[in-house]
């Protein structure tokens, strides 16, 4: 038995990895184009930052491929038992289909704690790097801040344009100031300024980039919502902080969870909505840490029924599935509720839980 048990774990080990590796690469490149932007495009980072880049986005990744990859090498190497007839002759040799699932459990137990240690202590601490990393290099280079060509969107509340630009002589300045869309509302353009020519300086003592605007255009709303408007030859220098003491934006996806009890118990005024986030936050991070196990008590019944010549047939019901699961996240966070949240989370796990149960029950009396 501990031979047939080894055959069938190092199947799936080897499976997993492969899945691993392919599931992270794809998402690993996605994330660098969406998210390494600032990086590459309007910071003009060094290679070595960008590969620092990927490193910190690889758990993140992680968090989704190890149950996805776990999932898709069950399907496929119970598909191929299955088709082989491997699995009847097990079964007629007198081994239950349970105890031939049993490396699978022991398996989906052991990425399930894998996953738990990712998701709670290193995934937030990655996603806090991230940050730091960008505003690393806007210090070391924070004339790329104003890169001509580029839309700027590293000011808080703030989009800047410049068209050209000779040293340290700006041509062409657009700057639009933003209402904050902390409350889930829209964001809606507060403030237009733009210069004909603008003079940068960079005061690295006090950590500014200070810009004198010449032939200046300033539009603003009053109280009222109505338009004001401005002209003037020279005005006075305009800041754009990039010092280590800036406001950090607070996220909970790169807080700890000692970090996000910490903030809920300090702020007595945070909105009942950010509450139940930060809250649920913490909760999918345990949730989706028991993905693997889930997914070990549907995939052997599912594997059972694809076969060896099918096995886009597993890939199909492993992509199904995994997507389904992870897309409760977006059905969480439109609850405004602790208990609404909760339920949403957990829901995938208890869902896969019973319908394994039902699948294997059918599949013991084929």
């Amino acid at each position: 038995m501990r031979l047939i048990d080894r055959y069938i774990a190092k199947q799936i080990l080897v499976g997993t990895l492969y899945a691993i590796v392919v599931l992270s690469l794809v998402l690993v490149m996605g994330n660098l184009f969406k998210e390494a932007r600032p990086l590459l495009v309007e910071q003009h980072a060094p290679l070595g930052l960008v590969l620092r880049f990927v490193i910190n986005v690889l758990p993140f990744s992680l968090m989704f491929t190890i149950p996805w990859g776990f999932l898709s090498a069950v399907l496929l190497v119970f598909g191929r038992l299955s088709g082989d007839n491997e699995i009847t002759s097990l079964r007629v040799a007198g081994i239950s289909l349970f105890r031939l699932s049993l490396p699978v459990f022991v398996i989906g137990a052991l990425l399930s704690g894998v996953c738990l240690w990712i998701n709670v202590n290193v995934v937030p601490l990655a996603k806090a790097s991230l940050t730091e990393m960008i505003y690393e290099q806007v210090k070391r280079d924070p004339r790329s801040l104003l890169d001509p060509g580029i839309v700027q969107s590293r000011f808080k509340n703030q989009k800047v344009f410049v068209e050209s630009r000779d040293g340290d002589s700006l041509k062409g300045f657009h700057l639009y100031q933003v209402s904050s869309n902390e409350n889930g509302l829209t964001p809606r353009a507060e403030a237009y300024v733009h210069a004909g020519q603008v003079s940068l300086v960079v005061d690295e003592e006090k950590k500014q980039l200070r810009l004198k605007l010449i032939d200046a255009f300033i539009e603003t709303k009053n109280e009222n919502g109505q338009g004001e408007l401005a002209f003037a030859e020279e005005a006075e220098p305009w800041l754009f902080d990039f010092g280590s003491d800036r406001v950090k934006k607070i996220k909970s996806s790169a807080m700890t969870n000692g970090e996000i009890v910490k903030y809920l118990r300090e702020t007595k005024d945070l909105p009942m909505e950010k509450q139940v986030s930060f809250r649920a936050e913490i909760t999918k991070r345990y949730s989706f840490s028991l993905a693997c196990l889930s997914f070990a008590c549907v995939a052997v019944p599912l594997g059972l029924k694809s076969r060896r010549k099918d096995t886009s047939g597993g890939l199909v019901i492993s992509l199904l599935v995994g997507l389904a699961y992870f897309l409760f996240t977006v059905v969480a966070d439109e609850f405004d509720s602790d208990l609404g949240a909760t339920l949403a989370l957990w829901a995938p796990n208890i869902f896969c839980v019973l319908l394994g149960l039902f699948l294997f029950r059918r599949a013991r009396f084929r």
